[in-house]
């Protein structure tokens, strides 16, 4: 029987980008399912009593070089967003949108891209509609769901139950209800998977 894995995910998170560019290939090699879970980070951090690596010069500096050594690891393409930390509540609230409505895909696709590799401010409320035209979404829409009280319930209660599951950061990963949590972790969901 395959095998569920939730992916919780925030895209301010430049580990959680990372992730999610190894989500494909970990899906085909365990025949797994993958279930994409929006969350706010800075409700998760609340939450969890945890706080960002941003908050820490040290850890911050040494995260960037890091992201910089898995994404070469990876084969993927990454730069550090000029204006990280970043406030993600409206793009987070458009993909809980999206989510809703079945189209989060291709609109988390274009926010991870967005964010670290083209470098967009995605806190910023006038580049609202470049990043909606790279979801392939008009305006309008996108607007709505970053209005959208539904959009905006579903975002909250999927970041109080990753606090009541034991979550604390992105990227999160439950398989069978064992939590993995970083893109470092990948092996370890891989082989629950399989």
């Amino acid at each position: 029987m395959p095998h569920s894995i939730e992916f919780l995910f925030d895209v301010g998170s430049p580990t959680a980008y990372l992730a999610w560019t190894q989500l494909p290939g970990l899906a085909k090699r365990t025949d797994a399912d993958i279930k994409l879970t929006p969350i706010l980070l800075g409700g998760l951090f609340n939450g969890s009593g945890n706080h960002s690596p941003a908050d820490v010069p040290a850890k911050r500096t040494y995260i960037a070089a890091d992201c910089a050594r898995f994404a070469e690891r990876f084969g993927v393409p990454f730069n550090q967003n000029p204006h990280f930390p970043v406030n993600t509540l409206m793009a987070m609230r458009a993909i809980a949108g999206a989510d809703i409505e079945g189209a989060m895909d291709s609109v988390a696709a274009a926010a991870f891209e967005a964010m670290w590799i083209d470098g967009m401010n995605l806190g910023d409320p006038t580049e609202l509609e470049a990043f909606a035209n790279k979801a392939g979404v008009g305006i309008d829409k996108f607007a709505g769901w970053i209005t959208s009280d539904t959009a905006k319930a579903h975002l909250r209660a999927n970041t109080d139950n990753a606090v009541q599951r034991g979550a604390f950061g992105a990227p999160t990963f439950f398989v069978n209800n064992e939590m993995f949590f970083g893109q470092d972790r990948l092996d370890w969901v891989e082989a629950a998977a399989s």
